[in-house]
């Protein structure tokens, strides 16, 4: 067999390794996911903004949305390799955000934890392997003190925050009013912390953090709408419907493991 032909093969392999992999429900999704981003994409481009063509935020849009929307599958299927590929969603929503000169809150969290707590999650999602799956990472849910600390931190930062790039944001004519740019500002600072905390949650392979995302993604679709982000809005739909699926997936999984014996990785760590 010479080198193409073994390229071929393990090319087949891996295609026929991932048909199975996925469920007919999850091809379905993602299918549909894709249709509605480029019907949207053609339908409702971007204008230009600050001396950016709309095509080229238009393009960014579509990548941002189909790269993330298949994270947020592999991370309702328990599956490591989401933390890294997210990696790319993240370097095109910062590249997005000062082009448009926006959401400083929400770029300078995926510059400064997002890119690196994706990178770790990764690494420590492989400690803990399910025994039966090695696909699989362990998950768990959290108690009642831990989901009240959280709300608690959730308001405060986002006022204090919120404030402060409100005060100190710089001009953009991405927006039409100084009142529109403080909402936002106060809505940026409230997305910036719950995506810090569902990263944390999902680092530490918390169910909760399915929770968080249904908040952050109603925050977020309300950004979405005031700034005429149509496209975006497809990730919000896909959002939805997989932040629904990973809950229950993550919720069946730890009933039926419940009370377990844990390995030794996780021994150690409890």
């Amino acid at each position: 067999m010479n080198t193409n032909e073994a390229s071929a093969g393990k090319k087949e392999g891996l295609l026929l390794r991932a048909k199975k992999y996925f469920s007919t429900y999850e091809k379905l999704w993602m299918l549909s996911m894709f249709i509605l981003t480029v019907v949207l994409a053609i339908l409702l481009p971007e204008d230009d903004a600050n001396g950016v063509s709309g095509i080229v935020i238009t393009v960014l849009y579509v990548f941002d949305v189909l790269i993330g929307l298949f994270c947020e599958l592999l991370f309702s299927k328990q599956n490591k390799w989401a933390f890294l590929i997210y990696n790319i969603v993240e370097i095109i929503e910062i590249t997005t955000m000062i082009i448009l000169r926006t959401r400083f809150a929400s770029m300078a969290v995926a510059m400064f934890y997002w890119i690196p707590a994706h990178t770790l999650g990764f690494f420590q999602w492989r400690r803990f392997k399910d025994k039966k799956d090695k696909n699989v990472t362990v998950v768990r849910k959290l108690k009642t003190w831990q989901t009240v600390l959280i709300f608690v931190l959730t308001i405060v930062w986002t006022l204090g925050i919120g404030y402060l790039v409100a005060r100190f944001s710089p001009e953009t004519d991405f927006y039409s009013n100084d009142m529109l740019v403080k909402v936002i500002a106060y809505m940026d600072a409230c997305l910036s912390i719950m995506s810090i905390i569902d990263g944390i949650l999902m680092f530490f392979r918390s169910r909760e953090s399915w929770w968080t995302w249904y908040l952050y993604i109603i925050v977020e679709t309300i950004v979405n709408i005031i700034s005429g982000q149509w496209i975006l809005l497809v990730y919000k739909i896909g959002y939805l419907t997989n932040t629904t699926y990973g809950l229950i997936k993550w919720s069946k999984y730890i009933k039926d493991n419940e009370g377990a014996e844990p390995d030794a990785s996780e021994k150690s760590k409890e």
